[in-house]
C-alpha cells in the first residue's frame, strides 16, 4: 500500500532539509535533494509504524481489527 505525503525541501548551505506538514516530527536531510527525500520517506514510515503499534496496544481481545485503504 502506497500513500503520498507533501514534502517541503529547503537548502541550508550544502545540505537539503525535508519535512512533511502532514506528519509532525517527520524530517529528513541529505547532501542532495534525493537523499533528503529518501531520509524523509524513511522517517514517515517509522513514525506511522510506531503510531500503529501504539494505537493497537490495549485493544479488547474481541475487537475486530481490519485495514482500510485510502486512495
Amino acid at each position: 500500500m502506497a500513500n503520498e505525503f507533501t514534502a517541503v525541501v529547503e537548502q541550508d548551505g550544502e545540505w537539503f532539509i525535508a519535512y512533511s506538514p502532514e506528519v509532525p516530527g517527520a524530517n529528513g536531510q541529505g547532501r542532495t535533494k534525493d537523499e533528503a527525500l529518501a531520509s524523509l520517506s524513511e522517517a514517515i514510515r517509522l513514525i506511522l509504524e510506531d503510531r500503529r503499534d501504539q494505537g493497537l496496544r490495549g485493544i479488547p481481545p474481541d475487537a475486530v481489527v481490519e485495514r482500510v485503504s485510502v486512495p
